[in-house]
């Protein structure tokens, strides 16, 4: 059985995760109106991505007899935002992430719950590969400035940087 406090600490991930899933999802539409096909894939992918981390949670907090409690989430409005605001905010959102995560690793630490901790990495590896894929994009970004030949380069080449990963 999963501690309460455990439990309200997963469940608060799981609602950040739904929120990822709907900011990728927004920012991934607003780009595809823009003529960003590349980049509108990969935040597409990374709406579900970021969907499959909730589920995840959500399994593990059934698995371990826990109840899961799904929030609303409030959303930016990504539509006044260029390109290098857009990847910006998802580099911050991204770091916010990682230092929920590493919050959660210590109170299951705290609580003495291995199988937590143990679940948890597998988190902190994808928050590794989030935080620097979002800082390499916008490092591109920031390199490419206002070139339009640039960005269209970006874009093409955003297609590639779809993942493929195991999410058992």
């Amino acid at each position: 059985m999963i501690s309460e406090k455990i439990q309200k600490g997963l469940t608060r991930q799981l609602n950040r995760e739904s929120e990822s899933s709907q900011l990728y999802l927004s920012m991934a539409s607003w780009v595809e109106r823009k003529g960003y096909e590349g980049i509108s894939e990969f935040l597409y992918d990374h709406s579900n991505e970021e969907r499959i981390h909730m589920l995840k949670i959500i399994r593990y907090i059934n698995k371990r007899g826990g109840n899961v409690i799904l929030n609303n989430i409030s959303m930016i409005n990504v539509t006044s935002l260029s390109l290098k605001e857009l990847f910006t905010k998802l580099f911050e959102h991204e770091k916010k992430i990682s230092k929920e995560i590493n919050f959660l690793v210590e109170i299951s630490l705290q609580e003495k719950d291995f199988f937590t901790y143990h679940f948890l990495q597998w988190y902190i590896e994808e928050q590794i590969e989030e935080e620097a894929l979002s800082k390499m994009i916008l490092d591109k970004i920031e390199l490419i400035g206002e070139d339009k030949g640039g960005l269209y380069l970006l874009d093409k080449d955003m297609k590639n940087f779809h993942k493929k990963k195991n999410y058992d």
